[in-house]
């Protein structure tokens, strides 16, 4: 295994849940929650993604240090900053890249997740955010994941990487 492998298989962080939310409908508000149910292949309990193990965006992650980020790209004063409800994520992580999660599984409290892509911004954030929104979402958006295996999420759990099967494949 070349250098760059090794460093691309230990991802030696660990996260933690800083936020947890679900969107009952497509566009009604986020429901803000201490815990949430996991369901395989479902998403989360209460939120309104499509079910099915072919459905990638099963649940919606972002980066809590991205926030402050987005904050300041959009000229917001830090009394009045970007919340995660604002951008429509399911979890708000802190304490670990979640870009190093590609392609690979994590578990959350009592789930294992398993990372299916980069999380792009919508149009909608105009609307909502104003002016620039979209342009400052772009690279700080967060990852999708499906539900591999279900169970409780909660305030303040720990996101942990498993280890890769075989590094040289990966």
């Amino acid at each position: 295994m070349s250098p760059l492998q090794q460093l691309l298989a230990t991802v030696p962080q660990q996260g933690r849940v800083r936020w947890i939310g679900v969107r009952p409908e497509s566009r009604a508000a986020m429901l803000e929650l201490d815990a949430v149910e996991a369901r395989r292949e479902a998403g989360l309990t209460g939120d309104h993604s499509r079910a099915g193990p072919r459905n990638a965006r099963q649940v919606t992650l972002i980066q809590w240090e991205h926030l402050a980020v987005i904050s300041a790209l959009l000229g917001r004063p830090e009394e009045q900053p970007i919340h995660p409800r604002d951008l429509r994520r399911n979890i708000a992580i802190s304490g670990i890249n979640l870009f190093s999660l590609k392609g690979r599984r994590f578990r959350i409290g009592q789930a294992v997740l398993e990372t299916t892509g980069w999380c792009q911004p919508c149009a909608r954030l105009e609307e909502r955010l104003g002016a620039g929104a979209f342009q400052a979402m772009r690279g700080h958006g967060g990852i999708t994941a499906r539900v591999l295996r279900g169970g409780i999420i909660c305030l303040n759990d720990d996101l942990c990487v498993e280890p890769l099967a075989n590094p040289r494949l990966e």
